[in-house]
């Protein structure tokens, strides 16, 4: 078997120190071609030119995931699309890895990706980029924009979305967006539009989302005072933000969400950019190893 490696060395915060060790794991069953990530976008650009390989293993978090796959099904290489991904979790979250119930431990994964079968899942897309697991609009966006601006230079990891977070909300003060989808037409400040379930690695903004289903799952806060969003936080945290008057939540295929001011855009856990966004979803677009 041919195999394909792409590590992000700078996922987590120790990635490095498995990735030599994941490639010697898969030599002993693969013919294995190695390609490591210096700098963003990387990971799309390897697996984009791809060729020749029976399976393309993902050694980071999910920001390296989602570039590979971006990569791949942005390849007119029919062949390179149908390949089979599989992912090893080295990140700080692990978001999709925990939804695919993937080991988080590398030998275990690497065990998973070797003998475990594929099986295709939908994908989320947003203004023409894919993702797995979920788009935030609003509040978790702009902490994951202060994390990648590096408003925070001494911590790393989940304290720095954690710090960033206390510094948006100190500042809270959202536009208004708007929600249009085939079927109604929805008011909030900040939205979750989930393919999957998994939140932030241990939460449930969309429980209802499954990657195996051709269909989004969308939460709405309605709220913009400061003292609301704690509270819808705290519900999220508890599992019962679902029951709050203030949340709307209903599955669609496809919408549209626009803003008279500047609302910011994350994908898996990644910073993306400003609305508006069309979004819609993408039946079996991918294989993953699970």
């Amino acid at each position: 078997m041919n195999a394909s490696l792409i590590a992000n060395p700078a996922a987590g915060n120790k990635a490095h120190r498995f990735i030599s060790g994941i490639e010697t794991l898969l030599k002993q069953k693969a013919s294995l071609t190695t390609f490591i990530t210096r700098q963003k976008r990387d990971a799309f650009e390897f697996a984009l030119n791809i060729s020749d390989t029976d399976l393309i293993v993902v050694a980071g978090g999910d920001g390296t995931f989602n570039e590979v796959l971006n990569g791949v099904l942005s390849s007119s290489d029919i062949r390179l699309k149908e390949t089979p991904l599989a992912l090893i979790p080295l990140g700080t979250t692990n978001v999709l890895a925990r939804e695919l119930r993937i080991p988080q431990k590398a030998d275990k994964a690497i065990e998973l990706a070797l003998t475990g079968k594929p099986g295709k899942v939908s994908l989320g897309r947003i203004n023409g980029w894919y993702f797995a697991s979920m788009a935030g609009i609003g509040f978790d966006a702009e902490t994951v924009l202060g994390v990648k601006n590096n408003l925070i230079k001494k911590v790393s990891g989940k304290a720095a979305h954690i710090v960033s977070g206390f510094r948006v909300l100190a500042q809270y003060n959202p536009p208004a967006i708007k929600i249009k989808t085939p079927e109604n037409e929805y008011a909030g400040y900040t939205a979750v539009v989930g393919n999957a379930s998994n939140y932030g690695g241990y939460f449930h903004v969309t429980p209802a989302a499954s990657v195996t289903e051709p269909i989004l799952d969308v939460c709405i806060f309605n709220s913009r005072k400061r003292k609301d969003l704690l509270r819808f936080i705290g519900g999220v945290i508890a599992g019962r933000h679902l029951y709050l008057k203030d949340v709307s939540y209903f599955k669609t295929r496809g919408l549209e969400i626009t803003s008279g001011g500047t609302v910011h855009i994350q994908v898996d856990g990644d910073y993306f950019g400003i609305l508006p966004a069309k979004i819609d979803v993408v039946r079996d677009a991918i294989s993953i190893v699970r």
